[in-house]
């Protein structure tokens, strides 16, 4: 994680820590003087590397400090930076029965979500006592995640070439989904060529342009008007037809 200008966070707790530590490395305290030395450093208050806030540390955390930064020779700071755990990441509620069982009902439902996975593995559990104890939702969907196991739509029976061009797409590359968090905070338009000419008034065949637009959080249709043309004077237009819309969901 790194934050703003570049320092990453475990280097400022490292300096933090040495900071704190540090006058007694220095002139180290008299024989059977450290434990008051310590109990002085417990008494005070610091700034938080990340937050700013105020926080204290217990005489035995900073007896720990103190004792890994004198026995280093060569980088007395670095040696109190914060150590990754050697199990980050690897979810040990996550057995291999649960792996292999998981990872088949996905690719054979890959359009479930994760909390429908979870229940499934649940239900599977009943009969199957290698599953037990199942895992909770928040543990399913990161395991799922960190693998690109996300939830997909199912391919419909009319294969098109662009249905098969998407699939291909999101099987190949990330796509990642957001949603505004109020009604009015986002729209999206798209105009699509309609499937079927019409004759105009002047007796030509024209194929109209089927202009949208969609508020993303509410999924309102806020308008939806057809045209001859997607241009710049119909997109404007359309965009004014909405604005009302817009407005009343919005309560403006």
């Amino acid at each position: 994680m790194t934050e703003r200008g570049g320092s990453r966070v475990h280097e400022r707790w490292a300096r933090l820590r040495f900071s704190i530590i540090g006058a007694l490395l220095a002139a180290p305290p008299a024989k059977g003087a450290l434990r008051a030395a310590l109990e002085q450093l417990a008494a005070r208050e610091w700034r938080h590397p990340s937050t700013g806030a105020p926080v204290r540390f217990g005489v035995s955390t900073l007896e720990r400090w103190f004792y890994r930064a004198r026995g280093e020779q060569h980088d007395p700071v670095g040696v109190l930076r914060r150590k990754r755990r050697g199990d980050a990441g690897a979810q040990a509620s996550m057995t291999p029965a649960l792996r292999e069982a998981l990872l088949a009902q996905y690719a054979a439902h890959k359009s479930w979500s994760a909390q429908l996975h979870r229940d499934n593995l649940a239900a599977l559990a009943e009969a199957r006592p290698e599953l037990r104890p199942v895992p909770s939702y928040a543990t399913v969907r990161r395991f799922l995640a960190a693998r690109g196991l996300t939830k997909r739509r199912p391919m419909t029976t009319r294969q098109t070439e662009g249905a098969l061009a998407a699939a291909a797409r999101l099987e190949a590359r990330e796509v990642r989904r957001y949603e505004s968090e109020y009604s009015g905070g986002l729209w999206h338009w798209d105009c699509h060529n309609g499937s079927k000419r019409v004759l105009t008034p002047r007796g030509e065949w024209r194929t109209p342009v089927l202009f949208g637009v969609l508020d993303d959080h509410s999924r309102l249709a806020c308008h939806l008007q057809w045209y001859w043309a997607e241009n710049a004077e119909n997109i404007a237009h359309g965009l004014s037809q909405a604005e009302p819309v817009r407005d009343s969901v919005c309560g403006a």
